[in-house]
Parts: C-alpha cells; sequence; structure tokens
C-alpha cells in the first residue's frame, strides 16, 4: 500500500451542482463537468457553420477519446473500438464469440440486461444454454463464479462491480480461471471504468464493453469495446466508410476496399466522429485521467464507509467492505421498519432533494468527488426521518 495514492481534495468546483442539490446517483447518470459541458456546446457549434469542417474533425477528437478510454483500461487505442453503448459493445462480443450445442453461458444473477439480453439470443441461436450464478448468500462472488466455471462454460458474461448493490468481481482471478477451462471472458465495465482501476494485461478478458455516461462522466449515447488482440479478426455489427482503410481520402472512398482500418476501427460505429457528443466525452475523459482511477477510488471509499457506519447505526444493512466496490453502497432497510418503509425513505429523500437509487429492496448510493460532508449528513438524516 505505499504506493497507494493520496485521497483527492473536494472537486466539486468541477461541476455545477446546486448547494441545495445532495446527488448521491452516479451510478445512474454522472454529471458532466462544466468543461465537459462546455467542450460539447462548441462541437455543436461547428454545425453551426458547417463550412469549417474539415477532414480532421472526423478523426482527431474520436481518435484522442479512443486513446484516453483506452488508457484508463491498462490499454492502447489499437485496442479499442468506439460504440453508441454497452448493449453494442456485448453485442458484438456475442456476435464473434463461438458457443457450441450444449456449451453454457454465465451469467450473475441480476446483472443488468444489456449483458443479458445479447446471450440468450446467443444461446437460442447455438442451442447453447445461459446458466446464472445466484447471488451468493455471503457476498462473495468471485467465488461463485470459481465454483460455477467448468469446461461446459464457452462464455462467462460478467461485470466487475454488480449495478445493484456495488458486489465485486476478482476479474483478475475469474480471468484465470476461465482461461484454465477455455471459456471467453467478457466485462460490463460500465459500472466500474474510471472510478476503480482496470487492467487488461492481468485481467486478460476477451472483450471489454462499457457505456461512457456513469463513471466516465460523458454524455449519454457513446461507450467503449475493448477487443483482445486474438479477436480482432472477427465480423462488426455493421459495416461504414470510416472502418476502411481508405477512409481518410475522401474522394478514394468509392474505390471500395476489402481492407479495414488497423486493431479494433473495424467494429466502430457509424458517425463515430459526433462532433457533439466526442468533445465533451473527451473532456470528461481527460478530467479523470487526470485524477487517476486509483486516487478516485481511495478518495470515494471514505465516503461509502462514513454512509455505511450511519446507515448502520440506524439498524441498516449494508455488505462488508471487502465484498463491495468502494464507489457503491447498497442500504438494506431494517427489518423491523414496517410496510412502507421504503417508500417513506424515497418520500423523505425527495423532500430534501436527495437523490439516490431504489434497486430492489435496497437503496443504492454512489457518491463522487464532488461529495461532502453535508451530503452525507443530509442523505443520513432523510433516512433517520423516514425510519
Amino acid at each position: 500500500m505505499g504506493d497507494a495514492p493520496e485521497p483527492l481534495p473536494l472537486q466539486r468546483h468541477h461541476f455545477d451542482i446546486p448547494r441545495e442539490v445532495v446527488w448521491l446517483n452516479c451510478a445512474y447518470m454522472g454529471p458532466l463537468p462544466t468543461a465537459a459541458a462546455t467542450a460539447g456546446v462548441e462541437g455543436m457549434r461547428q454545425k453551426l457553420h458547417p463550412w469549417g469542417i474539415e477532414l480532421e474533425h472526423f478523426f482527431e477528437p474520436s481518435e484522442a477519446l479512443r486513446r484516453t478510454w483506452a488508457g484508463l483500461l491498462g490499454a492502447g487505442g489499437e485496442d479499442l473500438a468506439l460504440t453508441p453503448s454497452a448493449s453494442y459493445g456485448i453485442s458484438l462480443a456475442a456476435r464473434n464469440l463461438p458457443v457450441g450445442a450444449g456449451e453454457e453461458i454465465l451469467v450473475a444473477e441480476e446483472q443488468f440486461p444489456s449483458n443479458y439480453y445479447p446471450w440468450t439470443a446467443k444461446a437460442r441461436c447455438s442451442d447453447a444454454r445461459v446458466r446464472t450464478v445466484a447471488r451468493p448468500a455471503d457476498g462473495d462472488w468471485t467465488g461463485a463464479v470459481l465454483d460455477a466455471l467448468s469446461s461446459r462454460v464457452a462464455v462467462a458474461a460478467l461485470p466487475q462491480v454488480h449495478w445493484t448493490d456495488g458486489g465485486w468481481f476478482d476479474l483478475e482471478r475469474i480471468g484465470a480461471a476461465a482461461r484454465q477451462v477455455g471459456a471467453a471472458l467478457v466485462v460490463d465495465a460500465t459500472q466500474s471504468l474510471g472510478a476503480i482501476p482496470f487492467d487488461v494485461e492481468r485481467i486478460r478478458p476477451d472483450f471489454v464493453a462499457g457505456a461512457g455516461y456513469k463513471w466516465l462522466l460523458g454524455p449519454y449515447s457513446l461507450g467503449y469495446l475493448y477487443v483482445a488482440p486474438h479477436r480482432r479478426g472477427g465480423e462488426p455489427l455493421e459495416h461504414n466508410w470510416i472502418q476502411r482503410a481508405n477512409a481518410a481520402e475522401f474522394a478514394r472512398l468509392v474505390d471500395y476496399t476489402d481492407a479495414w482500418q488497423p486493431g479494433a476501427r473495424r467494429f466502430d460505429v457509424g458517425e463515430r466522429s459526433n462532433f457533439a457528443l466526442v468533445p465533451a466525452a473527451l473532456a470528461a475523459a481527460r478530467r479523470i485521467a487526470e485524477w487517476g482511477p486509483a486516487a478516485i477510488a481511495r478518495s470515494i471509499a471514505p465516503k461509502t464507509r462514513r454512509l455505511a457506519a450511519g446507515a448502520e447505526r440506524l439498524g441498516c444493512r449494508t455488505a462488508p467492505e471487502s465484498r463491495r466496490a468502494p464507489h457503491y453502497l447498497a442500504v438494506s432497510l431494517p427489518p423491523d421498519a414496517g410496510e412502507g418503509a421504503l417508500e417513506r425513505v424515497r418520500e423523505a429523500l425527495s423532500e430534501r432533494r436527495v437523490y439516490v437509487s431504489v434497486r430492489g429492496d435496497s437503496v443504492r448510493v454512489t457518491p463522487h468527488l464532488y461529495n461532502d460532508d453535508e451530503d452525507l449528513d443530509r442523505f443520513l438524516e432523510a433516512l433517520a426521518a423516514a425510519l
């Protein structure tokens, strides 16, 4: 731990969050940093005067975004495709991974639909089956997945962090076990990338997909797909001009070619150069990279720890810190809270303009660097008032 980064100071000045608003809901929607919003507006202004849009505008900003997001994965620009969503990336992975009749695709119970539906479709087409790893009573998702891996598993499709409660998956151990049985590893990193470290060199996944509007603090409708080198010869979901080797030569686009742009670019979504979204996403990604995911995690962890301690004093239950990601907290109400307790909590929070998510029978609280002690106290005061 000697080389662990120092916690970061409060970063609220980078966001336009009024003092009366308590936004503890980054897992639902990350707020744009003000610099990202400014960059997005400037990007949109290009379309006011389209005669100023040059060749470089189609390539340079999106390539910079590719490199910056890839760096957060511990990867290089050649490794990443730009997509519109996590589901697009997962669907690409499902299209390009072989699954035989009678084989299994492993998923976690109640994982996000975008990392479930593509696999049920794949299983139907392949005469395979989706096998669900039940939520472990002790919260040890890693152990539960390791127990479920076998030679029948063709694909393990998992998150790094469970979206409902922040349950933690040790992907390095899971990846090693998957390789031993010959299974591919596909990761949905939507609820982790940008908030905690990710290292593709250590995890060695086949694909990593995600959306950019949560912990990457970017705009809606931009995402990414990491593609391992041995998976880059696959088939894209769509065929568009910017994927092809002659894309930078507008006068030669009708010289049709079977050759692709290098690396994972063949999987890029059409119109990936989005003049408004890409500059905003890039500004946000650069801010995340400047802070550093390890420092972000180290800075958010005390906030969730303080929230957990306060909730437990009120009789609520939370997962042990060792079983959840540092930027996530699920608060289960006391067993004796009575009928309608969850709705009372929802109303108490709403009255105080404290924003969280209710997922199942628990309250999901996800702070970030813009939250201070006053925010945390206001959440706990609302919770106490409702109970």
